[in-house]
């Protein structure tokens, strides 16, 4: 048996190493498979990134593999993510990756991070013997499908691996049908540490003075808001992490971020009066925080939050989450579940500490972001709703999805908005004119039948 990793993400590959230490992708013995890693950039500009094959941090996280066939290699100029070949085309690929992997592609199990798009969904059709496994990246894994697979895809996704960062809370992808195996804690800790190069430029005076990291996120970038909302909302991380009162505050700008939000968030620390370093290195979050000894970590809904808190007992802190929540659009937008997680995780006095009620709002929220692909959750959803209070409820669902869904909470109807409400796929006044368009015909066969014609 051959097992395939399609993978494009440190973290990815941190959580599929640390699920091969643990023996969890394996239903007989480790040594009747051969490993073969598959790697590629995600990245919209390829060439601006150190990919996962190159990176000189991951050398060990790659030993576990016995051969690495880089999908660049096949694809040449070809970006990972345009790769969706025409179906007649996949038989004839089939043979011809099988031949360059040197693989029998009836026997196969392949592992794909973001199996919702190209090019891990064209290795699952392409492949279509192959048992698959989704591999977690990080809050996203929580998070539905946001597209219907194919049924002969769908159905031979058999398990979900991931990072248990966020303890008692089963993610969202492939369910209901695919096995959630979750890798433990102490074991991805293990496969995050082994990342940790001792990195020159985290000379920072470790340990030296009280600490708290600060991520920077881009989201302006994204098209979640303006500049100028984002570099308000980096400011609010400062204040935020002003909140632990400590000697300095090292913040990791995001790598395409423009000087400008770090000169404000530089100025912010200096108006708390608190030492402001910046960390421009490659060092993961996760690490950064372990070497500086960080008393806290604050974000905006990165994945880095519930990782170095579950991982590392680091104090956690976020900021401008009930802004993002109202922001995105459409409601069904992928990062509405990585942020309704960190919120619930690091608001103050949070009603959702029990990973019981955690999970039922993330199962409510599912629902509403998907209801035909999370149709199983609609009960869940109405059980959270029918009890929650006005505000609650608005910081994560918004009137208008609760009004097209049906759903407990949603505003009444007046007799305009019944009349425009979509019944069977059309609004009820194009349904009208349709029945009466169709009384209309029917009306004139039967004249025509009567008078003979």
């Amino acid at each position: 048996m051959t097992q395939i990793f399609a993978l494009h993400s440190a973290y990815g590959l941190s959580t599929a190493a640390a699920a091969i230490d643990g023996g969890l992708l394996d239903a007989t013995s480790a040594s009747s498979h051969e490993r073969i890693l598959v790697p590629f950039t995600s990245s919209r500009v390829p060439e601006t990134v150190v990919g996962i094959a190159q990176d000189p941090a991951l050398v060990s996280l790659r030993a576990r593999f016995d051969r690495i066939e880089p999908l660049e290699d096949l694809l040449g100029p070809l970006h990972p993510s345009s790769w969706e070949p025409a179906d007649a085309d996949l038989p004839l690929l089939e043979r011809l990756f099988a031949r360059a992997w040197d693989v029998e592609p009836r026997d196969l199990d392949l592992f794909v991070q973001s199996p919702q798009v190209a090019p891990a969904r064209t290795l699952m059709a392409l492949f279509p013997n192959a048992r698959i496994t989704i591999v977690g990246d990080g809050l996203m894994t929580y998070s539905p499908m946001r597209v219907r697979l194919p049924y002969p895809v769908a159905a031979r996704i058999e398990r979900v691996v991931h990072a248990d960062v966020v303890p008692g809370v089963r993610p969202l992808v492939g369910s209901p049908r695919a096995e959630v195996v979750p890798v433990p804690p102490a074991s991805f800790a293990a496969a995050l540490r082994e990342m940790d190069t001792g990195d020159p430029q985290t000379a920072l005076g470790e340990g030296e003075c009280s600490t708290v990291l600060v991520l920077g996120q881009y989201l302006s970038a994204l098209g979640l808001m303006t500049a100028a909302d984002e570099i308000d909302l980096q400011t609010r991380l400062i204040d935020r992490a002003a909140l632990w009162r400590p000697q300095r505050i090292v913040f990791k700008p995001h790598p395409a971020a423009p000087p400008l939000v770090t000169a404000a968030v530089e100025a912010r620390a200096a108006g708390h009066g608190i030492d402001f370093v910046e960390y421009p290195g490659p060092l993961a979050a996760e690490l950064l925080a372990e070497r500086l000894h960080a008393v806290a970590v604050v974000a905006g809904f990165s994945t880095a939050l519930p990782t170095v808190h579950t991982l590392f007992g680091r104090a956690i802190g976020s900021a401008g989450n009930d802004t993002v929540l109202a922001a995105l659009t459409p409601f069904e937008n992928s990062n509405r579940i990585p942020v309704t997680l960190v919120d619930a995780l690091t608001r103050e006095n949070s009603p959702y500490t029990d990973p019981a009620r955690l999970q039922l709002l993330i199962d409510a929220v599912g629902y509403a972001m998907q209801p035909e692909i999370a149709g199983h959750l609609r009960v869940r959803a109405e059980e959270l709703l029918q009890g929650l209070d006005p505000g609650e409820r608005d910081r994560y669902f918004t009137p208008r999805r609760l009004a097209e869904l049906r759903l407990p909470g949603a505003p009444v109807e007046n007799a305009v908005r019944r009349a425009l409400r979509p019944a069977g796929g059309v609004g009820r006044i194009e349904e009208w004119r349709l029945h009466a368009l169709g009384a209309r015909r029917r009306a004139g066969r039967a004249w025509r039948a009567i008078r003979g014609r």
